[in-house]
Order: structure tokens, then sequence, then C-alpha cells
């Protein structure tokens, strides 16, 4: 099992009037993260979903914010899958200041794997499958 890390600066467009991340953009900092650990693997979205027709969206999120990040912060998102089904994930994702170490949000996100023509779930391609399977704790049948 291991953590995926991705470090990101925080930009004006980031922030509301008060220089304070908006909330809504710490579900933007973790869909990135999200997305370079398949880029990392050699994975594209876009071609998966051109090529065989399915894509891997949000189904359900909940976020614990703790502490507020600022204008010039840079963050780091720890990334790591709680569970892995056939057509579905689930991960946890810790959004830090990597200054300090300081956890400022916690992510749980569930993840479904759903063909494009019919929004029904459909299994993992094994690629995208193994890609995954490096950030698991446990796999669920």
């Amino acid at each position: 099992m291991t953590v995926h890390r991705l470090d990101m600066k925080v930009y004006y467009e980031d922030t509301d009037a008060a220089g304070i991340v908006y909330y809504a953009n710490y579900l933007k900092f973790a869909e990135r993260a999200r997305t370079e650990i398949l880029r990392e693997a050699g994975i594209s979205q876009q071609k998966i979903a051109a090529d065989d027709g399915i894509a891997f969206p949000v189904r359900a999120v909940s976020v614990e914010y703790l502490r507020p990040a600022r204008l010039d912060d840079v963050l780091t998102v720890e990334s790591q899958l709680v569970a892995l089904g056939g057509a579905s994930a689930e991960a946890r994702q810790t959004v830090k200041r990597a200054a300090d170490g300081a956890v400022l949000a916690v992510l749980d996100v569930r993840l479904a794997c759903v063909g494009l023509a019919d929004g029904k779930p459909t299994r993992w391609p094994a690629t995208v499958k193994e890609a995954l399977s490096r950030h698991i704790l446990v796999t669920k049948p």
C-alpha cells in the first residue's frame, strides 16, 4: 500500500474575498490528485472514455474542514484507497499545508466506474485496477 502525494500552490483564483481557500476548491484539489495517480501510471481518462466508453465519476463525497488554507500556501494532497471493488472505489484524501504538515481537510470519496452510453456500473479495466491497487488498503470482491 502506498500513499500518493501531490503538491500544489494556492492561487488567488482559489480563494474568497478574505484570501481563504473557498470550500468547494478542496474538491478540485482532490480531483487533481486522483487524476495524477492515473497519469503517473500511464492511464489517460480521455483515452479510456474514447476507447472503452467508460468514466470514473464521484458518487459521493464527505468533507471535514479543519483549518483554512490561504493564498500562496503550498498544499499536499495525500490520497489513499480504502477499498476497491469490481466497479467502485473508496478513497481517503487528506489536504495538508506543506510548511507545517497541518491537516486542513479530510475527504472521503466514493467513485464509480460507469459506461458512458448507459451510466450503468461496469468493471474497472485491468490497467486501471492495477494502478489503483498500488494505493489500496482492502480489496473487495
